[in-house]
């Protein structure tokens, strides 16, 4: 399962690839190399990062009710839950202040959940040709689909869609590419966990805030008394201090 789990997403010359690779690096069929050739395919898009070097919620001070939720969520992606009939978390929108922890969170979910976690540059979906924007929407969208379940990060999500709606000055291109992201963030099967970050909620256009899209839109507020101690803590920590 975890072999089949790895490829997936691989062309059947690049599978047999990994796999030879992964047999002649660690002797066994390793899916871990197999997953690793998978996600340099993916770098060598352009479209996606890999965010590697992922803490733990244990990092993260403060945002207790965030870091229940998604403890509560672990094992949503284990085949034990698909066999109850479990529906899938499809996302989070965590809105806040610069500087309060909304990438931080995603990076630890990711590591908590055991998952990749893939980046998306909004600025890197729109292109200067006729149909290229959407074409690259549609490319990211079968790299995170081939590589799941993973988390995605689509970071301060109303800088690149806020104006999407209208798409008055583009000639339509941003409300085509907007329209395209909603219907498969309502659609989607695929276990693709999306985590939408934003600093001015208000600039967003209503239809992505609706129930449906996410599970959930969290605040991130300035941290209380207490989260100031637990971030002052896990600093200390980090520099072996008491």
């Amino acid at each position: 399962d975890k072999m089949s789990d790895a490829a997936l997403g691989l062309t059947l010359a690049e599978a047999e690839n990994a796999m030879a690779l992964a047999v002649t690096e660690t002797k066994v069929l390793d899916a871990d190399v197999v997953a690793r050739e998978k996600m340099q395919a993916i770098r060598k898009s352009g479209l996606l990062e890999i965010w590697d070097n992922l803490g733990t919620l244990d990092e993260v001070g403060g945002l207790q009710n965030l870091k229940r939720w998604l403890k509560q969520r672990q094992r949503a992606f284990t085949p034990e839950a698909a066999a109850y009939n479990l529906p899938t978390p499809k996302g989070v929108l965590i809105v806040g202040l610069p500087g309060t922890g909304k990438s931080l969170i995603a990076k630890a979910c990711a590591a908590t959940w055991g998952r990749p976690l893939l980046r998306l540059d909004a600025g890197r979906i729109f292109g200067g040709l006729v149909g290229e924007s959407e074409r690259n929407l549609r490319e990211i969208i079968r790299l995170a689909e081939a590589v799941s379940p993973v988390c995605l990060l689509i970071d301060e999500i109303e800088k690149a869609f806020s104006s999407g709606a209208d798409g008055s000055s583009d000639g339509g291109t941003s409300a085509r590419v907007f329209g395209s992201l909603l219907t498969w963030m309502e659609e989607k099967t695929a276990p693709v966990f999306v985590v939408a970050t934003a600093n001015e909620v208000s600039s967003l256009p209503p239809e992505l805030l609706r129930k449906g899209r996410f599970d959930e839109i969290w605040w991130s507020d300035l941290p209380d008394s207490i989260s100031r101690q637990e971030i002052l803590k896990i600093h200390l920590k980090k520099r072996g201090r008491d």
